[in-house]
């Protein structure tokens, strides 16, 4: 078994017992399931560089990454930085992210927060919706388009955009419809874990003009953000870069200082 199906199979385990005490009505209840929308969609299109800052404690690969992190701290550090989103894990087990990451991020900023998670479930949905987050990553290696379209419409009904993210033209293929907002390129693939900035260069003649574009994982330079923003990209999310510093909203602050420089 890949890590990728040890993570989805725990993660339908942990949906059931969301479900079992917190049901959907539960989650309308949330005081932010009022909160009117930001859009990603918005931020990107009016930056020049569209730089999404994640929050990550760890990860599979790597473990720990920076467990000692305040996520008030990032968040507004990131926001003093001027990137154009944040993206938020919120897997406890393999990320060491939370539900409650994501509530304290939208509680400090307005900017755009996307949650980063494995959803295959309906739930994870309104889930979102309750917690703040103003978009939802889908990723289309395990998802069927049938999931896709109801995913996506339903989060259109909440006015949360969507991220699709892809490895290979495949996925892409099969997954493109008018309730996806921004294409993401994934350049790590989650069965090895390994990365190649190649993947986002090879698919994005593929990628509809319609759709925004963003390239994921393994950005580190500004040398790459200058040569993927030549393949039509309009956002880059970068998470380990910032994350593995004392200070990643200072890290942040710096690396978009440089690419404003050198562009």
């Amino acid at each position: 078994m890949t890590i990728l199906e040890k993570i989805i199979t725990d993660k339908k385990i942990e949906i059931e017992l969301k479900k079992k005490y917190f049901p959907a009505s539960f989650l309308k209840s949330s005081p932010f399931f009022n909160h009117k929308t930001n859009s990603l969609v918005k931020k990107l299109k009016e930056s020049k560089f569209g730089i999404i800052a994640e929050h990550k404690r760890q990860s599979p690969s790597k473990e720990s990454i920076n467990s000692f992190s305040s996520i008030i701290n990032v968040t507004k550090g990131y926001e003093n930085a001027g990137v154009s989103g944040i993206s938020v894990l919120t897997d406890k087990k393999y990320f060491g992210g939370s539900l409650e990451d994501l509530n304290l991020s939208r509680a400090s900023t307005t900017i755009p927060l996307l949650r980063k998670e494995f959803i295959i479930d309906k739930y994870q949905i309104i889930e979102s919706k309750a917690n703040g987050a103003d978009a939802i990553l889908l990723i289309a290696s395990v998802l069927s388009r049938k999931e896709i379209k109801q995913f996506s419409l339903l989060a259109k009904e909440y006015g949360i955009e969507v991220v699709l993210e892809v490895h290979n033209q495949i996925e892409l293929e099969k997954s493109l419809m008018p309730s996806i907002d921004i294409i993401g390129v994934n350049n790590r693939n989650l069965k090895t874990f390994n990365v190649n900035l190649d993947n986002s260069r090879r698919l994005s003649e593929y990628i509809p003009k319609e759709f925004l574009k963003i390239s994921e994982s393994g950005i580190d330079n500004s040398e790459s953000i200058i040569n993927l923003r030549s393949y039509g990209y309009d956002g880059f999310l970068i998470g380990e870069k910032f994350m593995k510093t004392k200070n990643p909203g200072e890290t942040a602050l710096n690396f978009i200082k440089r690419i404003e420089n050198e562009a």
